[in-house]
Order: C-alpha cells, then structure tokens, then sequence
C-alpha cells in the first residue's frame, strides 16, 4: 500500500468512525475463509457493516476524529482486528454471542456505544443486554399507559359498583 493509499484510507475510517456512534472491535484471527464468509453474510442479514482493518490505521484514523475520547480501546488494538459498524447497540453483540454456539470467534475485543467504551471479551453478556432506542422507548410507553389504565380500569370497575348500588336501592324502594 502506498503512502497515498494509506492516507485515503485513514481518511475513510475516520469519516466512517465519525458518523458512527456504535462500532465493535472483534478478534477473527484463524478463521477459515468460509467461516469468515458466513460471518460476513449473517453481518450483512443484520445491517452491520463489517471490515477489516489494519489496527495502526485504525488507530491513526481515531487520533484524527475530533471530540472523541476512545480512552482504552487503542489498547485492543494487537492482533487481526475487525470492525463491526451498526445502528442498533446491542445487535453486533447479539451476532457475537450467537456465531459463538458454533465457532469459537470472533472474540470482542472492546465496543464504543455512544460514548461508552467496554473493553474485553467478558463484556459480551453485558452489551447484549443493552436495550436498544426501539426497546427503550416501547418501556417508556408501556410505562406512561400504565397509570392512564389503571384510571380506566378503575373507573369502570367503580360504574358498575355505582349501577349496583342503585339497582339494590331501587328494588328495595
């Protein structure tokens, strides 16, 4: 790669890196070519944009993304390194730990999730947990019906009480 390529490339990964507020690094070294493959194809089914990179542009191109502490990940950096880029937090982890059942990588290296850095593979269990904006908000509506439920339930449970009374007082009248 010459000394221009590399700089087009840097320059990429830092704009892909900037418009990115979630991205996985991930360990696929060792993998077969259709192992990798098939890594690649259920990446594509789940919309996540998934690369390899060279971890010295990788970390070139995080120096040159303006108003972003990426704190420890730099250190994740040794090794075959793949990029996971998506729009869902907890969607690259879920691949992970599902392509895991039957193969023994990739390993997570570290996550950035909108500010949020998680180093190590034994943060898999906790990113997947992670809800994602859809998730949340459908608690946070589940949670303001609630209350204006349990007002309805209330007063039509309250109606029919009240229809009673006057039907007992009725009839004894």
């Amino acid at each position: 790669m010459t000394r221009e390529e590399k700089a087009k490339y840097i320059d990429e990964l830092a704009a892909e890196l900037t418009d990115a507020n979630i991205f996985y690094l991930a360990d696929t070294a060792d993998l077969t070519v259709e192992v990798v493959n098939s890594l690649r194809r259920r990446c594509f089914q789940s919309d996540i944009r998934m690369r390899v990179v060279k971890n010295s542009l990788l970390e070139k191109a995080m120096d040159r993304v303006d108003g972003r502490n990426y704190g420890d990940l730099k250190s994740t950096l040794a090794g075959a390194t793949s990029i996971m880029f998506s729009e869902v937090g907890n969607l690259p982890a879920k691949l992970i730990q599902e392509f895991r059942k039957k193969n023994a990588k990739p390993i997570l290296k570290g996550a950035y999730i909108e500010e949020a850095i998680f180093i190590g593979d034994e943060q898999l269990d906790a990113l997947v947990a992670i809800k994602s904006r859809e998730e949340l908000i459908g608690d946070i509506i589940g949670l303001l019906q609630s209350p204006a439920k349990n007002v309805v339930s209330g007063l039509m449970g309250s109606s029919q009480k009240i229809a009673g009374i006057l039907k007992t007082l009725e009839q004894r009248a």
